[in-house]
């Protein structure tokens, strides 16, 4: 069998099931495991990377508005990998080549490949995604096996996190600094997983605009800033407009040193395997004294500690 992704999820969701040596094309956002990187990138974007937050969301709209597409699909290499089953997605458009466009493409190639379109809203589409892929690729009950495994994990921090903590913890996950957006879909769900409460997200629903007086007025213990398609390294780049924001140290959690900066590329907005570690990070960041720090310092870190007295970076 010879599968080609043209998203990350996917790509993950494929090697989680034991797939890896069918995989024969990636997308260019596909980046895990690491030897990934050894096929062929199928797709390219036509936003700069390099742009900042503000700058990124002013050319997605731009081009959104021209009516240009936001990734080009390579599809001369495409049709010279003739695949069996090609995996995309439909959850955003903005985030990743769609599957209407992968489908197109395929038509165009004469390519009668069996396409997987991922499209997950919440944690159980993610469970039904994976089966989705499973099925397709012939391994159906790997793919229960794979969802037993991350169901039992994500439970277990919880349990650690309910058993160590007094107090219900209130978060609020930011998911985008410039402008301001806050967490939806999956996100809320897995923070309850990780034994808190999500002030703003709704399950199910898509990450939704905010002012700073909507984070003001709901004034949460902790702050995460995941920005969505940043990794670590990036997202502490772009820190400086939310921190040094009139109204950061109005909330309480700069008061007590619980904001923190998380990777959110890899953990928190990529829908497959690994949001079982954005739980355990979470679980780490609500409940440090009970669950290892195992993901400190490349996962998450502290943005600064408490302004009650002197602040330092971390």
């Amino acid at each position: 069998m010879r599968i080609v992704s043209f998203n990350a999820a996917g790509t993950e969701i494929v090697c989680a099931l034991g797939l890896r040596e069918s995989l024969v094309g990636r997308s260019h956002e596909c980046d895990f495991p690491a030897d990934i990187d050894q096929l062929p990138r199928l797709s390219s974007t036509n936003i700069d990377p390099t742009l900042s937050s503000a700058e990124i969301d002013l050319a997605v709209k731009a081009l959104l508005a021209a009516r240009r597409p936001l990734y080009r699909i390579d599809r001369e290499a495409l049709a010279s990998l003739s695949p069996d089953v090609v995996i995309a997605q439909s959850q955003c458009e903005v985030c990743a080549v769609t599957g209407s466009d992968v489908e197109h493409s395929l038509r165009e190639l004469s390519l009668g490949a069996k396409v997987v379109v991922l499209n997950p809203v919440c944690l159980s589409d993610i469970w039904n995604d994976i089966r989705a892929v499973a099925l397709a690729c012939g391994v159906p009950e790997r793919g229960e096996v794979l969802i037993a495994e991350l169901e039992s994990r994500m439970r277990r921090v919880g349990d650690r996190v309910t058993a160590s903590t007094a107090r219900h913890r209130t978060i609020a996950i930011v998911e985008w600094i410039e402008p301001l957006m806050s967490a939806g879909n999956w996100m809320p769900e897995l923070v309850t997983l990780a034994g808190a409460e999500e002030v703003f997200g709704v399950a199910g629903r898509h990450s939704p605009y905010r002012e700073w007086g909507d984070l003001l007025t709901a004034d949460p213990d902790i702050v995460v800033v995941s920005p969505c398609g940043f990794d670590l390294a990036r997202a502490k780049q772009e820190l400086p407009p939310f921190v040094e924001h009139p109204d950061f140290t109005r909330l309480r959690a700069a008061a007590d040193g619980q904001v923190f900066v998380a990777d959110g590329n890899s953990f928190f907005h990529r829908p497959g395997p690994r949001i079982a570690e954005a739980v355990e990070i979470l679980g780490e960041i609500v409940a440090p004294l009970s669950v290892a720090p195992l993901y400190e310092g490349r996962g998450w870190e502290r943005v600064c500690a408490t302004t009650r007295g002197d602040r330092t970076g971390s």
